[in-house]
């Protein structure tokens, strides 16, 4: 097998197992695209993104373009120069032009974290579990100039877990896109790799979530709190508002039943379950919080140093 001469473009922790199994498999990577070095943190240092530690730790070349520099000349001239066979693009950040997408033989791959056209977009991992689904899926889709609207290489489907969270539920994901890209690039370079429309009327999207997004409304059901919790845990997390300040939650559980006609929002004694407040059709406990200012713990930490003024969250 003719291993294709490739040029890789991410950033996050998303994109770093999929440039890893390429390394770890020897295909010729003629260089690593990511964002630029971003400041970070309370002292606001630059830090790299986590493609180019990986990338320079194994001695590959890295180019950092500026916000929507790929569609520069300058940039394009180097691309033309570079001439990969195949681009691979996991989670890069910037919008390419025609000409990547569609320059090299063997085209532009993109690993997508949904079972396309089931949530297109910027956040598909989140909004799956905060809309509650039981599965999910990562998808090689050839790229075109649409959002996530190219047609579909391979598809892998995974059962969501009742307590997965995003940050466990994204590297999980993360991983099987790796191993799946890998059997992709394999199908591409022996000539056998099949294309398949996707279904435009069945596509739903995942827009980038919003600060808005993040506040929890505790006149809603119980389990679509849980789940925005769990969509949103470890970051950016769902919060509220104890006392006057910001309160982050990062797990809840739900238990149904009569609210005893108090009004959402409302505390109730702690137990063994964590802190309850009613809901619109029973309580959810809080198991893992952070105070403004404070650091996370769990409740009943927090609770043991901490005496709650209000009678209500909110």
């Amino acid at each position: 097998m003719n291993k294709p001469k490739i040029l890789f473009m991410g950033t996050p922790e998303f994109a770093v197992p999929s440039l890893d199994i390429l390394i770890k498999n020897d295909y010729p990577l003629i260089a690593v695209v990511t964002q630029p070095d971003r400041p970070k943190g309370r002292g606001r240092h630059f830090t790299p993104p986590p493609v180019k530690v990986l990338a320079e730790q194994s001695g590959l070349t890295v180019h950092q373009p500026e916000l929507r520099r790929v569609r520069n000349e300058e940039f394009l001239d180097y691309f033309r120069s570079a001439a990969p066979d195949l681009v691979v693009l996991v989670a890069f950040g910037q919008i390419l032009p025609k000409e990547i997408i569609e320059g090299p033989p063997s085209g532009c791959i993109n690993v997508h974290p949904s079972l396309l056209p089931k949530y297109r977009g910027a956040a598909p991992i989140n909004w799956a579990l905060i809309r509650g689904e039981t599965k999910t899926g990562v998808t090689i889709m050839r790229m075109d100039e649409g959002v996530d609207s190219g047609d579909i290489l391979r598809q892998e489907e995974t059962d969501i877990g009742p307590d997965e969270n995003y940050g466990g539920l994204h590297d999980r994901l993360a991983r099987q896109g790796a191993e799946l890209l890998l059997r992709t690039i394999e199908d591409i370079a022996q000539g056998r790799c099949e294309r398949k429309r996707q279904d435009h009327s069945a596509a739903t999207f995942a827009p980038r979530i919003k600060q808005a997004d993040t506040v929890i409304h505790w006149e809603n059901a119980g389990a679509d709190i849980v789940n925005l919790i769990r969509g949103l845990a470890p970051s950016p997390c769902a919060c509220t508002v104890l006392d006057g300040k910001q309160l982050k939650v990062f797990s809840a559980c739900f238990d149904g039943g009569a609210a005893q006609d108090l009004e959402p929002g409302s505390l109730g004694k702690p137990d063994r379950n964590g802190l309850p407040v009613v809901v619109r059709d029973g309580r959810v406990y809080l198991q893992d919080i952070q105070m403004e200012n404070k650091k996370r713990m769990p409740i009943q930490d927090f609770l043991r140093g901490y005496r709650i003024a209000s009678e209500k969250l909110g």
